[in-house]
C-alpha cells in the first residue's frame, strides 16, 4: 500500500477534548472538512471552513440526531476503492472522496457507569459512529480512520512529518486499532444486554506492552486501566507478575471495610498465595504481626493494607525488601522514607476491586465465572462445644485466607495473625504438614490455633493431624460422605468445628 494525502476529512466527535491541533493541521494542509452537529458548529468557531453532512446528503439530521450519516453519500465515499470502476460511480452520483474519519463514539460506558435509566443508557448506543468507522477501516487501503481521541497526537505527528499523506502501513495501523474500539464498545453493549453472558472487555485505550511475561523469555501485554482502582506515586513499571500478585492482593483487601475506625488488616502476597496476614488497632503492629507469620516468605512480596502508612509502619517496612505496597494513603514522612528505593512501587489505592466476573484462558477458549464474593452460606457448629469469640474471629480470618491461596489449602491462624499454610498441594493432608511446618519454622506455638480448610475433609486424618500439633477449633465447608468421622473426633475431644456449606476451591 502506497502513500496517500489526505485532502478531505469527515470529522463527528463526541467529546471535543485535544480537537483543536488537528483541525487546525488539517485546515492548514488544505483538507476539506466535512462535519455534523455539535463538531461542525465547534470547528465554525474556530473560523475554520467546514461543510455540513446534510449538504452530502440532501437530508437534515432527523430523529433526534438518530439519522445523520447514515446514506450512501457518505459511506460511498468512505467505502469506494480509489480504482476507475468506483471512482466513475462517486462521479456518476456526485458523491466526493473521503480520505479520513475522525471518530469518537457516545460514552456508552460512563453513562452506565452513571445512571441505571434505561432510556439514558440505550440513548448512548452510537449507530452512525461504529458503522463509519468499520467503514473507513475495512476500506484502510485509500482511508485513515482516527476511532479515539488518545490518536490526535499520533495522526498530527505524522502528517506534519510527511506533509499531509500517510503511509499504507500508518493507515493499516489506525485501521487495527479502530477494530479494537468497536470491538470493545459492542463488547460492552452486549454485556449490558446479557449481564448473565459477561465477555472480558479488552480495553484498546488501556493496552500496554510489558517488559515481558512471567518470564524474560514470554511477551506480556496488558489490556485494561488499573489507574482507575490506583494512583502509582513512585517506582519503576508494573510487571506481568506485579500485576497478578497486586489483583491478588486487592481480592484479598478488598474483604475488609476501608471505613475509618475499622480493624487495620495487613498482607503479604507472594505468587498469588497470602503468605503473612495480620488484623490489628494500628498499622505498625498489623505490619508487625503479618511479617512474623513468615518473614522468609516475604521477601521480594506484594503488600497491601486497609489504612494509611504512616512514619512508624514506613520505617518498619523499610527493613525488607519488597516490590509493591498498596494503601489507601500514605503520610508525607511515610512517603519520604519509602521512596528512598527508586524501584519501589508504591500505589495509592483509590477503590475496592470490583468482583464481577472472572476469566481465565485455556484449550483455544476462555472460562468464565463469578467472583467467589461468599464466605460462607451457614455457621453450623458441630463440634464438642461452640466456638469462644477469640476462636470465632480467627476461624473468620482463617477462612477468608483460604479463599485467596491456590488449591488444596489450609490456614492456620492465632490470635488475629496468619501463623501457618499450606497452599497448591495434591493432597489435603499434606497441605496440612504445611501449614504445621511453616509454624514451626517460624517457632510459633500452634496452642490455641485454628484451623481453616478450602474444602471438606475426605477423612479425620486432617482433624487429628490438627490437634496434635495444638489446634483447638476447625472451620470447613462440609459435604464429605465420611463427615461424621471428623466431628466424631472433635466431639471426643472437646475440639469445636464450624461448617459453613460453602467451599472455596481455587486453581
Amino acid at each position: 500500500m502506497s502513500s496517500k494525502p489526505i485532502k478531505s476529512a469527515l470529522i463527528s466527535v463526541y467529546s471535543k477534548d485535544g480537537l483543536d491541533p488537528i483541525i487546525r493541521q488539517l485546515h492548514a494542509l488544505g483538507v476539506t472538512l466535512y462535519s455534523t452537529g455539535g463538531t461542525q458548529s465547534y470547528i465554525q468557531k474556530m473560523d475554520i471552513p467546514v461543510t455540513a453532512v446534510e449538504s452530502l446528503t440532501g437530508y437534515p439530521s432527523i430523529l433526534d440526531g438518530r439519522v445523520k450519516t447514515l446514506h450512501p453519500a457518505v459511506f460511498g465515499g468512505l467505502l469506494a476503492r480509489r480504482e476507475p470502476g468506483h471512482l466513475a460511480q462517486l462521479a456518476e452520483y456526485n458523491i466526493p472522496e473521503i480520505d479520513c474519519v475522525i471518530v469518537d463514539l457516545y460514552p456508552f460506558e460512563e453513562t452506565l457507569a452513571n445512571t441505571t435509566d434505561e432510556q439514558a443508557i440505550t440513548e448512548k448506543i452510537d449507530i452512525g459512529g461504529p458503522s463509519m468507522i468499520r467503514a473507513a477501516a475495512k476500506n484502510h487501503k485509500d482511508v485513515a480512520v482516527v476511532a479515539s481521541k488518545e490518536d490526535y497526537a499520533l495522526l498530527n505527528e505524522w502528517l506534519t512529518a510527511q506533509q499531509g499523506s500517510l503511509s499504507g502501513a500508518q493507515r493499516k495501523q489506525l485501521a487495527a486499532k479502530a477494530f479494537e474500539v468497536v470491538m470493545h464498545y459492542d463488547i460492552a453493549i452486549s454485556n449490558y444486554f446479557n449481564p448473565e453472558t459477561i465477555y472480558p472487555v479488552l480495553k484498546p485505550s488501556g493496552k500496554k506492552t510489558l517488559r515481558y511475561g512471567e518470564n524474560p523469555h514470554q511477551q506480556g501485554i496488558f489490556f485494561g486501566k488499573p489507574d482507575e482502582l490506583f494512583e502509582q506515586l513512585h517506582g519503576k513499571e508494573l510487571s506481568y507478575n506485579n500485576l497478578a500478585d497486586a489483583d491478588a492482593a486487592l481480592q484479598l483487601v478488598s474483604e475488609f471495610s476501608f471505613e475509618p475506625g475499622a480493624p487495620v488488616v495487613f498482607a503479604i502476597i507472594k505468587h498469588s498465595n497470602v503468605c503473612g496476614m495480620a488484623i490489628d488497632t494500628t498499622t505498625a503492629a498489623a505490619w508487625t504481626n503479618a511479617l512474623a507469620g513468615d518473614p522468609e516468605s516475604a521477601f521480594g512480596g506484594v503488600l497491601v493494607c486497609n489504612a494509611p502508612i504512616d512514619a512508624a509502619t514506613a520505617t518498619a517496612i523499610q527493613e525488607i525488601f519488597f516490590e509493591v505496597l498498596i494503601a489507601p494513603s500514605f503520610d508525607a514522612a511515610a512517603l519520604e522514607i519509602l521512596t528512598t528505593k527508586k524501584n519501589r512501587i508504591l500505589l495509592r489505592l483509590k477503590e475496592k476491586l470490583n468482583t464481577g466476573k472472572q476469566f481465565k484462558s485455556l484449550l483455544n477458549g476462555v472460562l468464565v465465572q463469578d467472583a467467589d464474593t461468599g464466605s460462607y452460606t451457614q455457621w453450623e457448629e458441630t463440634g464438642a462445644r461452640e466456638t469462644t469469640p477469640a476462636e470465632r474471629k480467627d476461624l473468620e480470618l482463617a477462612n477468608i485466607v483460604c479463599k485467596h491461596l491456590k488449591s488444596n489449602a489450609i490456614a492456620l491462624v492465632k490470635n488475629n495473625r496468619l501463623v501457618g499454610k499450606g497452599c497448591g498441594q495434591t493432597s489435603r493432608i499434606d497441605a496440612l504438614r504445611q501449614a504445621i511446618d511453616k509454624a514451626k519454622q517460624n517457632n510459633t506455638s500452634l496452642e490455641g490455633a485454628v484451623m481453616a480448610s478450602d474444602a471438606f475433609f475426605p477423612f479425620d486424618d486432617c482433624v487429628k493431624l490438627g490437634h496434635e500439633a495444638g489446634i483447638t477449633a476447625f472451620i470447613q465447608p462440609g459435604g464429605s460422605i465420611r463427615d461424621k468421622d471428623s466431628i466424631a473426633y472433635c466431639t471426643a475431644n472437646n475440639l469445636a468445628m464450624v461448617i459453613t456449606g460453602m467451599r472455596h476451591f481455587k486453581h
